[in-house]
């Protein structure tokens, strides 16, 4: 498992994403891209985080 140092400026619960901080419940990465998927968001579950990557092997982050 590779260490990744926790951004405390972006929090995230999405194990599956290979920029997730394992140790903790936030982004490994320096920022994010934030997009939407919808003409016209009017609601949370309209916007994505654009900068996920599936993590390879699952999403167990406990090594």
């Amino acid at each position: 498992m590779e260490k990744k140092h926790a951004n405390h400026n972006i929090a995230c619960t999405v194990t599956q994403c290979k920029n997730h901080c394992c140790d903790a419940d936030y982004c490994a990465l320096d920022r994010i891209q934030v997009g939407t998927h919808e003409a016209d968001p009017t609601v949370c579950e309209c916007t994505d985080c654009r900068s996920f990557e599936r993590k390879e092997g699952g999403c167990d982050c406990r090594g």
